[in-house]
């Protein structure tokens, strides 16, 4: 999987990465194409208005012209756009682009052969005469040399307008594409995440539950020894050791079910009121053998003035224990734990402040998640599933409080829960 993994985050990025090229090539040979097929449209219209001219000189004219070379010769050596005035000029130009769907606002000028406009639109100037497209209107080899130039206002715009259903298509469909890149790419991180605390879990797992096992199995084998089943404190000895780790084993397996109970969101809360700082202290008295063994201390500064609570009273005292435990397990030297209270408005603050390992941002981010164990680097006697935070976090918002995490490596840890009061 580890390898396979990249392979597969590579193929995805490049396949979306050509798409995306293609996508992109597309849409510049497509505007490409729709700008030399308008530039062929304005030509065919300019060659169109230049043969109505010809055409209606011709009729004024009342000339039969049966072949190309007489009307050649004639338009060589008669015509000119001054048979015309302005408006039929217009009327002529704007008929031939109409014929090739070409309707925006144009503007237009006649010159002779010194570049003096015979003929103008309204709005013509000359500074449009380099923006303009331009057609000659006289023969080749006629004595006069008149030239039509049309300057077509918003060419890029109508581009834009024509094309506008094919260029949204293609960012949305490339919008699609990538944000179905990015899922699944997230999919696999998450999908290697859950193999990988999986793989810590049965590891974790394992290992809380055969140190159980092998004390049973020795105390088993003991039982059955001649020498200890005559002698009754013996039997008393092994049997209590017995239950101790049945019992061991029983709190870890609670521990998971407890765990699927919160992800289903099936536990049950006996709320009643509770004296925060009487469930504290309790708790505190129950750990303080295990804080003396590492040559500890515990200070309470209890000092909120209301600090009575709605809780249930098992899973109150759960949190205060996982937090407090998990101060003990992180500790490194002398282990000094504070334990505070305060008022806050509608909440009662508990803070938890320890002298540990501390850890970093990305540990802390992640340090409610379900099974997730922090490195300890080089503490390897720090036990668990990775399941009491989790369980402080989730326990709290179903009280309606909420809780945070304040931390920096080497210099310790406090954690802080805020439980609703009882209104006063």
């Amino acid at each position: 999987m580890r390898r396979v993994f990249p392979v597969i985050v590579l193929l995805i990025t490049l396949s979306v990465l050509g798409i995306t090229f293609i996508q992109i090539s597309w849409i510049s040979n497509a505007i490409s194409l729709k700008q030399s097929q308008f530039q062929e449209q304005v030509k065919s219209s300019l060659e169109q208005s230049r043969d109505n001219m010809y055409n209606r000189h011709i009729m004024l004219n009342n000339q039969i012209l049966p072949t190309d070379s007489d009307r050649q010769y004639y338009l060589s050596n008669n015509f000119t756009s001054q048979y015309f005035n302005r408006e039929e000029i217009q009327q002529m130009i704007s008929s031939a682009f109409r014929k090739n769907n070409l309707k925006q606002p144009l503007e237009f000028t006649v010159t002779d052969i010194f570049n003096n406009q015979l003929f103008s639109s309204d709005n013509f100037n000359k500074t449009l005469l380099s923006k303009s497209d331009s057609i000659k209107l006289t023969p080749e080899n006629s004595k006069l040399k008149e030239t039509l130039f049309v300057y077509i206002n918003e060419d890029k715009s109508y581009l834009i307008r024509e094309m506008a259903w094919m260029i949204v298509a293609s960012i949305i469909f490339t919008i699609i594409i990538i944000s179905a890149f990015t899922l699944t790419v997230r999919t696999l991180f998450n999908q290697k995440k859950l193999s990988e605390i999986k793989s810590d879990f049965i590891n974790n797992m394992t290992h809380e539950l055969k140190t159980p096992l092998a004390t049973i199995s020795l105390a088993i084998d003991a039982l059955t020894n001649k020498k200890v089943i005559n002698d009754s404190d013996q039997v008393r000895y092994y049997s209590s050791m017995i239950k101790e780790e049945n019992k061991r084993m029983n709190k870890q397996v609670e521990k998971i079910l407890q765990a699927a109970r919160l992800e289903k969101k099936e536990i049950k809360l006996n709320l009643q009121e509770l004296d925060a700082h009487e469930v504290i202290r309790k708790v505190a008295e129950n750990l303080i053998l295990q804080i003396q063994e590492k040559n500890g201390t515990l200070t309470l500064k209890l000092e909120a003035l209301n600090h009575i609570i709605q809780a249930d009273d098992v899973h109150f005292s759960n949190i205060i224990f996982n937090l407090l435990d998990n101060a003990i397990k992180y500790s490194k030297g002398e282990l000094h734990i504070n334990v505070n209270t305060g008022d806050t408005g509608k909440f009662l603050a508990i803070s938890i402040k320890d002298n540990g390992i501390g850890m970093s941002k990305e540990t802390q981010s992640r340090i409610f998640e379900k099974f997730y164990r922090a490195h300890t680097g080089n503490l390897h006697d720090v036990k668990g599933f990775g399941l009491g935070l989790s369980y402080v976090k989730a326990t709290v918002e179903a009280h309606g409080g909420k809780v945070k995490v304040d931390s920096t490596p080497g210099k310790g840890s406090t954690f802080t829960i805020y439980m609703p009061v009882k209104p006063t």
